[in-house]
C-alpha cells in the first residue's frame, strides 16, 4: 500500500507531504481527495498532473475521491493569482461540473464492487446547506485571521498592492471545510494537490484537528514547467484541452510529439503509466538515436490513447505522415473529414459551385476565374508551375495541364492543392 509515495518520488511527482503520511498509508487502504476547479467545461493538460496523481493512488490500492468544486468555483481560488476571477453563475457551473465528471471517468475506475473504486463528489452538495451565519459561527471561529493571513497566497496579493476581496479571502476556509466534511463523512484522511495548494490543504488539516479532534495528511505535487521557462500546456492557440472539440486529437497528439528533449524524460514519467524499466529503456534508445524522437512518439501515443482513444491516435499518426511525409491520394482518402480539416486548419480555402466545377474542361481551368487570386494569379502562372513539376492535387503530381479535373473528391467535396513544397489550398465543391 505504501508504494504510492515511492511511485510519485521516482516519477518526480512528489513536492511536499506531512509527517507520518507514509506510516498512515502502511496501515491499509486509505482515502484521499483532489479538487478540480470547474471554471471551464473541460479540463486541460495542466490538470493532468492531478488526475495522474489520483490514478497512481488508486493503482496502489487506495480509494480516490475526485472533488469538483461547484461551490468553490463560485468564488475562485486566489492562490498565486494576480487578480480576482470572474464569478460564474450556477447554471454554467453545473454544466462545467457535468463535463469534467465525464472526462475523469476515462482515467479512474468508478465502477465495480471494489472497496477502492473512485468516487465523484461536488462540494456544492454540502456547502449549499449552510447559511452565512451558520458557517461563520460553526466553522469560522476555529481559524484565526492571523493564521489565514500567514498563507503565502494571501501575503503575496497583499504585498503587491492588488488587494484581496473578502470572497477570495474566505476560499481557504471553505476548502478547509471540504476536507473536514470528507474526513467526517467519508473517512477521507488525505488531500492531494499542486504545490500552490499547500496553504489551503493544511488549513483543512487544522480544521479537522480543531473541529473533530482528528488527524489528517497532505501531499502536494510540483507545478509543471517547461525547460525553457515558458508556461506548460500553452500553445500559440491557447490551452491544450482534453475536450476534442476544443483541441482536436490531431493537435493534441502534435503537442506531445513536439515537446523538447529536455522535457521529454520528465513528461513521460508524469503523464503516462509506463513502468520505470520501460521508461529507462526508452531513454537509453532515445539517447542513442535522438533524431528518431522515440520518447516524444511514445508520450504522444500513450497520452493520446489515454485521453481520447486508440482510433484517434491512429488517425493522428496517419495524418502526421500525410502532412510531413510521402503519401498518396489513397492515404489522404483514409482521413475522416474532421481530421482532414484539422490537419489543414488555417489553409486558404476557396468554394466552387458544383455546376461550375462540372463545366471545367481541364486542370488549368480550375486555376482560372473561379480560384484566381487565391491559388494562382493567372492561368499562365499555373501553367509554369505545372511544367516545372511543382503542383499536386490530392497528393498526386500534375504533369499535364490539359488533363481533366479529377472527379475523385475527398469526402466527395474537397480537393487538396499543393503548390511547391509547403503551400496548401483546399478547394471545396459545394
Amino acid at each position: 500500500m505504501n508504494s504510492f509515495i515511492e511511485e510519485l518520488r521516482w516519477r518526480g511527482m512528489l513536492q511536499d507531504m506531512t509527517p507520518e503520511l507514509s506510516e498512515h498509508l502502511e496501515k491499509g487502504m486509505a482515502s484521499a481527495y483532489l479538487g478540480f476547479d470547474p471554471t471551464a467545461d473541460s479540463l486541460h493538460i495542466g490538470h493532468l498532473v492531478g488526475v495522474m496523481t489520483l490514478v497512481h493512488f488508486q493503482r496502489a490500492g487506495h480509494k480516490p475521491f475526485a472533488l469538483v468544486g461547484g461551490a468553490t468555483g463560485m468564488i475562485g481560488d486566489p492562490s498565486f493569482k494576480s487578480a480576482e476571477r470572474n464569478l460564474l453563475d450556477k447554471a454554467t457551473l453545473d454544466h462545467n461540473v457535468a463535463c469534467i465528471q465525464e472526462q475523469l471517468a476515462k482515467f479512474l475506475d468508478f465502477s465495480g464492487e471494489s472497496k477502492n473504486k473512485a468516487e465523484l463528489v461536488n462540494n456544492y452538495d454540502w456547502m449549499s446547506q449552510f447559511s452565512f451565519l451558520e458557517f461563520i459561527r460553526d466553522v469560522g471561529k476555529h481559524i484565526t485571521v492571523n493564521y489565514m493571513m500567514a498563507k503565502d497566497s494571501v501575503k503575496r496579493r497583499l504585498e503587491d498592492g492588488s488587494g484581496l476581496s473578502f470572497t477570495e479571502f474566505s476560499y481557504q476556509l471553505i476548502q478547509g471545510y471540504d476536507f473536514y466534511h470528507l474526513w467526517k463523512n467519508e473517512n477521507c484522511t488525505i488531500q492531494l494537490g499542486g504545490s500552490d495548494q499547500w496553504g489551503n490543504i493544511v488549513t483543512g488539516t487544522e480544521l479537522i484537528r480543531r473541529m473533530g479532534g482528528g488527524s489528517a495528511y497532505a501531499l502536494t505535487v510540483p507545478l509543471i514547467t517547461k525547460a525553457d521557462g515558458s508556461k506548460f500546456g500553452k500553445t500559440e492557440g491557447g490551452s491544450v484541452w482534453l475536450d476534442p472539440e476544443k483541441t482536436s486529437p490531431y493537435a493534441f497528439y502534435q503537442f506531445w510529439l513536439n515537446v523538447s528533449d529536455a522535457d521529454a524524460s520528465k513528461y513521460i514519467r508524469i503523464f503516462t503509466t509506463l513502468d520505470k524499466q520501460t521508461i529507462e529503456q526508452l531513454e537509453q534508445e532515445h539517447q542513442e538515436a535522438p533524431h528518431l524522437r522515440l520518447l516524444q512518439k511514445e508520450i504522444a501515443k500513450q497520452v493520446t490513447i489515454l485521453v481520447h482513444s486508440e482510433a484517434d491516435y491512429q488517425m493522428a499518426v496517419k495524418a502526421s505522415e500525410i502532412l510531413f511525409g510521402k503519401s498518396s491520394t489513397e492515404d489522404l482518402a483514409t482521413l475522416d473529414e474532421r481530421t482532414f480539416l484539422q490537419v489543414f486548419e488555417g489553409v486558404p480555402q476557396v468554394k466552387v459551385p458544383q455546376s461550375a466545377y462540372q463545366q471545367l474542361e481541364s486542370v488549368l481551368d480550375l486555376f482560372g476565374e473561379i480560384t484566381q487570386g487565391i491559388i494562382f494569379n493567372s492561368k499562365g502562372e499555373a501553367r509554369k508551375m505545372i511544367q516545372g513539376g511543382g503542383l499536386s492535387i490530392n497528393k498526386e503530381k500534375v504533369t499535364d495541364f490539359n488533363a481533366p479535373v479529377s472527379q475523385n473528391l475527398l469526402q466527395e467535396k474537397y480537393l487538396l492543392v499543393q503548390k511547391g513544397k509547403k503551400n496548401y489550398f483546399i478547394v471545396e465543391v459545394i
